[in-house]
C-alpha cells in the first residue's frame, strides 16, 4: 500500500493508546485516513471510550458523525488478558474478560454497522490465535477470542445477506510485544529472572510459543484488510502466527 491510499477516509480505532491499537492508528494516519483513536485511558488526541459502556459508544459515534458525517473504517483493538488456572479463576475475572473482549467487540460491530450503513465500510476486530489453539491457564481469554472470530463471521454474513457493503474481518496474532504482554505477572517473573524483556520474549519463543511480532507488523495486515485491495475479503480470520496453530 502506498502513502495516501486511504486519503479522506474516516477511521475509528479503539484501544488506541498503546500496543496494536496505537500502531494501527499511526499507520492509518500515515496512509491518509482521518483517525479517531479512542481508549479507556486518557491522553492527548484520545477520545474517551469504555468499550463495555454502550452509552459511551453512542456519544462517540454521534461526535464523529457531527464532525465528519461518515465512518469508513473501524478497527477494534481494545482488549484485556488474564491468566489463571480454570479452577482458580474467579467468576468476576471471567466476567471482566468476557465483558471487555467479547461484549466490547459486539458493541463495536453493532455501532460500526449502524454508522456505516448503506455507504459501506470495513470493520476489523483484533482476535488472537488463543481463540483457535486454546491457551492453558487463560480460559476466559481464549473463550472471548473464539467468540470474536464467530462474531465477525456472523456480522459479515448479515451484511452480505442484507446487501450492506460492509466487510467484517478478524486479525488474530500470536504473541505481540505490547504492554498487555509485558504486564503479565508470569512475564514480569521471567524478566526478573532473565534480566530483560527481550530475553524473556526469546525464552518464550524457544519454548515453542512462536516468534513475537511487533505491533506495526499487525497494523500492516489491518491496513490491508480495510483497503480496496481487500474489497473481496469478508468474514475471514487472518492468523498472524508464523504457523503456531499448525
Amino acid at each position: 500500500m502506498s502513502t495516501g491510499e486511504l486519503s479522506g477516509r474516516v477511521a475509528l480505532v479503539t484501544g488506541g493508546a498503546s500496543g496494536i491499537g496505537a500502531a494501527c492508528a499511526l499507520l492509518l494516519e500515515e496512509r491518509g485516513a482521518v483517525v479517531y483513536p479512542a481508549d479507556i485511558a486518557s491522553g492527548p488526541g484520545l477520545s474517551a471510550l469504555d468499550v463495555t459502556d454502550e452509552s459511551q459508544w453512542d456519544t462517540l459515534m454521534a461526535g464523529i458523525r457531527q464532525e465528519r458525517s461518515r465512518l469508513d473504517i473501524l478497527v477494534h483493538a481494545a482488549g484485556i488478558s488474564a491468566a489463571s488456572h480454570l479452577p482458580d479463576t474467579a467468576f468476576s475475572e471471567w466476567r471482566r474478560v468476557l465483558a471487555t473482549n467479547l461484549d466490547g467487540a459486539f458493541l463495536a460491530v453493532k455501532h460500526g454497522m449502524r454508522a456505516m450503513g448503506k455507504a459501506g465500510g470495513a470493520i476489523v476486530l483484533i482476535g488472537s490465535v488463543s481463540g483457535t489453539r486454546p491457551a492453558a491457564g487463560a480460559a476466559a481469554y481464549s473463550t472471548s477470542k473464539a467468540g470474536v472470530a464467530m462474531l465477525a463471521r456472523t456480522a459479515a454474513k448479515e451484511c452480505r445477506n442484507g446487501g450492506l457493503p460492509i466487510r467484517v474481518n478478524v486479525v488474530s496474532p500470536a504473541g505481540v510485544k505490547t504492554p498487555m504482554w509485558s504486564a503479565m505477572p508470569f512475564f514480569r517473573d521471567l524478566v526478573a529472572t532473565l534480566g530483560s524483556e527481550n530475553a524473556a520474549y526469546d525464552s518464550l519463543t524457544a519454548a515453542g510459543g512462536g516468534l513475537f511480532a511487533e505491533p506495526h507488523e499487525i497494523a500492516e495486515s489491518v491496513c490491508f484488510l480495510v483497503s480496496d485491495a481487500a474489497r473481496h475479503v469478508t468474514g475471514v480470520e487472518l492468523l498472524l502466527d508464523g504457523g503456531y496453530v499448525l
